[in-house]
């Protein structure tokens, strides 16, 4: 089953649940909605073997972020400064916005 929304956003900040690189913590730097992963700073390191081109002249082994599923983060609470659920709220306004389950505090800026 693919769910429809991913609740984390570029520079949330997020815990790693499972996988090599658990109980980390990192920036969201990319969401590709499409394949529901994330790039996540200093998640995930690949090793890339690369030829001498005209941008790297020297070639080598570069290593560098790999996309990890949305399903292996939490989405980390300012307030409780712990992974928690997340559950969307409307606003009087209109405006829609992300809560933390455990303490009520809207994670949105």
């Amino acid at each position: 089953m693919i769910r429809d929304t991913i609740n984390i956003k570029k520079d949330d900040k997020v815990k790693v649940i499972a996988g090599k690189d658990k109980g980390k913590v990192g920036k969201v730097l990319k969401v590709i909605g499409k394949k529901n992963r994330l790039l996540v700073e200093n998640i995930n390191i690949m090793k890339r073997h690369t030829k001498p081109n005209a941008e790297n002249r020297q070639g080598g082994i570069l290593e560098r972020e790999a996309t990890i599923h949305w399903s292996n983060v939490m989405l980390m609470c300012n307030k409780c400064i712990e992974p928690v659920r997340v559950k969307t709220k409307t606003l009087d306004d209109g405006k829609k916005v992300r809560i933390c389950r455990k303490c009520s505090e809207i994670i949105d800026a």
